[in-house]
């Protein structure tokens, strides 16, 4: 066994790596906010954030297709590239998803160009906008080279080539404070990031021995998805369409609740800390896959148990020492994110902290029975956070109008309270199965 491949089979040191990535990623998520809210006005910023918000709408609405990519690829890679019936994976769904993808971003860059001249996102910068959301939804094939390289145990390159990626494009960023005009900046962090995820995608083409046929045999690897996995891209589908409305849609209830600014504010350092928690746990959830998938395929009980307790304990680290830094530094913080256009209170920050501690039991039963296959038990568990989530605001408004910024966090937080506890009960069932 060569040296990479002792060292792509250790959850530990695969950790370490894809934590150092996560770091990066956190960087560029808050260099982001940091540079914009400086060069853009108020009221500009106020629509770049629900520019924010539509691209991840658009990133998310791939349906989980890459989630069910990465659970098939990976029980047919496990099984040396033999499946057990004619419904196992085939290279031409690969090609199939990408064209997916592409008319998925083709339709939503026509909505967002639409906002843009019928006035509904009002902004005085239309070309920085739709630059800034078609550099983002580059993470559609990012995401499917990454899922499809963790699939077949190519975790490091990945790794690797996303960091080179986050490093350009963060310095790139960082030069709109010294002058560099955004356009051109968010102009150059797209065409990086076209260079790395071909590389990327070229690399899982090899890897798989694919030919180009496969990539353009739409009607065979059609035929291959309709016949049978549908019900997989169904259940899929909803569960994701109802956990992107329900993480994002706050910022279009706040925004229909009041025209203070200082709601969104608050509601976007929590989505930004809840961001940051969640690609922790993924990076420690991620190491642990290989070796998850392995013992549920094999029937190893015992073992899967053991796995899924550490993988909750790893991520309760990370909720707890997020938590600590909020209480000791989370006014400073959100006043230096914000350019101290607004301020936190001591309650929004505990309010905070209890919806993180939540939010840890959610993304660790998601990205585990995500990569299980398990679609089905998803949506079934997404179906309260949703309700809840698009009940904060309006409750909130309606009980406490005078204080709606706290009444709106105390509701939101109650219901990732009330959804983790399903999820646990749900990780559980997983465990004894």
């Amino acid at each position: 066994m060569s040296r990479l491949a002792r060292l792509e089979g250790s959850a530990r040191f695969l950790a370490l790596v894809k934590l150092a990535n996560v770091g990066l990623v956190l960087t560029w998520g808050f260099a982001v906010t940091f540079v914009f809210v400086r060069v853009l006005p108020i009221a500009e910023f106020q629509a770049f954030l629900l520019l924010v918000a539509f691209g991840n709408f658009t990133i998310s609405s791939e349906f989980g297709l890459t989630s069910i990519i990465y659970a098939r690829l990976r029980r047919h890679w496990l099984n040396n590239g033999v499946d057990d019936d004619d419904g196992g994976f085939r290279l031409e769904e690969m090609g199939v998803l990408f064209l997916f993808l592409g008319l998925l971003v083709m339709g939503a860059s026509l909505i967002l160009l639409v906002a843009l001249a019928a006035g509904w996102l009002s902004t005085r910068l239309p070309l920085l906008f739709l630059l800034f959301f078609l550099s983002a939804c580059l993470n559609l094939p990012a995401l499917l080279a990454k899922r499809a390289l963790a699939a077949v145990d190519g975790n490091f390159l990945w790794e690797g080539l996303d960091c080179a990626r986050r490093v350009v494009t963060i310095g790139l960023l960082l030069a709109m404070l010294g002058g560099m005009d955004p356009r051109l900046s968010v102009a150059l962090q797209l065409g990086v990031s076209i260079v790395v995820i071909g590389y990327a995608i070229g690399h899982v083409h090899r890897r798989l021995d694919m030919k180009r046929s496969h990539w353009l045999a739409f009607r065979v690897g059609g035929g291959h998805v309709r016949a049978h996995y549908l019900r997989d891209i169904g259940a899929s589908a909803a569960f994701t369409v109802s956990d992107i409305v329900a993480y994002n849609a706050p910022y279009f209830t706040i925004a229909l609740a009041t025209s203070d600014p200082r709601p969104m504010l608050v509601f976007d350092f929590f989505f930004k800390m809840s961001r940051s928690l969640s690609m922790l746990v993924r990076a420690t959830v991620e190491a642990a896959l290989p070796r998850i998938t392995r013992a549920y395929h094999a029937g190893d009980r015992v073992r899967l148990r053991q796995l899924l307790g550490r993988a909750l304990g790893a991520a309760m680290i990370f909720a707890i020492g997020l938590s600590a830094l909020l209480l000791l530094a989370g006014n400073r913080l959100f006043a230096i994110l914000f350019d101290g256009r607004a301020t936190i209170d001591r309650a929004d920050i505990i309010l905070i902290i209890l919806a993180l501690f939540a939010l840890t039991i959610l993304c660790v039963s998601v990205y585990v029975q995500a990569a299980l296959g398990r679609f089905g038990e998803l949506l079934a568990r997404s179906l309260p956070f949703l309700a809840g989530s698009l009940a904060s605001a309006p409750l909130a408004l309606l009980l406490l109008p005078g204080r709606f910024d706290l009444a709106f966090l105390g509701f939101y937080a109650l219901t990732l309270l009330i959804v983790a506890g399903v999820h646990l009960v749900s990780l559980r069932r997983l465990a004894r199965a």
